[in-house]
């Protein structure tokens, strides 16, 4: 008799990540099985250690549930498997928390296991805070552990809210398009669970008994995306009936094939609109679709110094307008001092 439908689907999922990051790793896609033991260091044959993969674990359902696959699946592939839980001491008793939760992963047999203490500040909101500080946390663990990927938890679930945040916020297609599957530097970030829902990994992680801690932050509604959760996602099921958590995600893989399309065409034209010495002709600019050319004045701004968490639409709007709807005006300015302005038929966008 196999394991559990809900155990087997994280395993599946965890298993095609797995192959995906063997793949990409110098030692190609291996097999099935564990690699037999390698020759000693200094030996002519001797081949580098099987990649390291870390699973980011708060402690919670989803993370749990995904620690327990990649501990199962990882051996069988050859990978080394460790984990990595974030302690931002946003709560009494974190640090007891975040001991407890390196116990649980060792005890699946991952390793290394670490707790890596952070400072939340107060930039960009609460979440937003967290979210940076925990990122920042995970890019030093990975690179201090040579580690080829980390894998986050996030599901169906977190991906329908995600989108819906982004909606709200008025920010483009780039915002629809929610969590990437494979994201960070060099790929460095996978999730395996984007295609689950949040009640699989739940249930995956009691059949299994694995005990969870469920975030107390995750139901307070002084948080966005607690209300959004817990009120706002129930309302849109209980006014357009189920599947709307599916649809949302499904928006997302399109939108992000779109905005994916995009970026490439804005990258392949921006050589056609630059002048001999490289400055951007605003007849070209203009002939561009405004979607392609907008693009083109976020690079182009960001590559000037422009910060690209604080540059918004309201901005390239501005300097669109340069373009699109010239009057003489002044020059615009954008943060990170940069200056846009036209010049005889030229955008010049530099740090003032």
């Amino acid at each position: 008799m196999g394991p559990h439908p809900a155990v087997a689907a994280i395993r599946l999922a965890v298993r095609r990540v797995l192959h995906d990051i063997l793949t990409d790793h110098p030692l190609g896609a291996g097999g099935g099985t564990a690699e037999p033991a390698a020759p000693a260091a200094g030996h002519p044959h001797a081949r580098p250690p099987s990649p390291l993969v870390l699973v980011a674990c708060s402690g919670g359902a989803d993370s749990m549930a995904l620690a327990s696959a990649l501990a199962f699946e990882a051996p069988r592939l050859g990978v080394r498997a460790g984990g990595i839980t974030i302690d931002h001491g946003l709560q009494s008793g974190s640090d007891l928390r975040a001991e407890e939760v390196v116990l649980r992963l060792r005890a699946l047999g991952l390793d290394p296991v670490e707790s890596a203490a952070v400072t939340v500040g107060r930039a960009g909101g609460p979440e937003a805070a967290a979210r940076d500080a925990r990122y920042a946390a995970l890019d030093a663990a990975a690179a201090r552990h040579g580690a080829a990927a980390v894998l986050l938890g996030h599901t169906r679930d977190d991906q329908a809210e995600t989108v819906l945040l982004g909606l709200a916020r008025g920010s483009g297609i780039r915002s629809l398009s929610g969590m990437a599957a494979v994201s960070g530097a060099d790929g460095r970030y996978r999730r395996p669970f984007l295609q689950l829902d949040r009640q699989t990994a739940r249930k995956a992680c009691l059949v299994q008994s694995l005990p969870v801690w469920d975030d107390p932050h995750n139901c307070d509604p002084a948080y966005t995306r607690s209300r959004l959760r817990h009120e706002g996602l129930p309302a849109l099921e209980k006014a357009l009936g189920k599947g709307v958590v599916e649809a949302l995600a499904r928006t997302a893989q399109l939108s992000r094939d779109d905005a994916d399309a995009l970026d490439t065409w804005a990258r392949q034209a921006e050589t056609g609109v630059r002048d001999a010495s490289g400055r951007l002709e605003c007849a070209k600019l203009y002939a561009l679709p405004p979607a392609v050319r907008r693009r083109i004045l976020r690079r182009v701004a960001i590559e000037a110094g422009a910060p690209a968490g604080a540059l918004f639409a309201r901005h390239i709007e501005e300097i669109d307008r340069l373009i699109t709807g010239w009057r003489g005006q002044g020059a615009i300015n954008l943060p990170g001092r940069v200056v846009a302005q036209r010049q005889g038929g030229r955008l010049v966008i530099r740090q003032g």
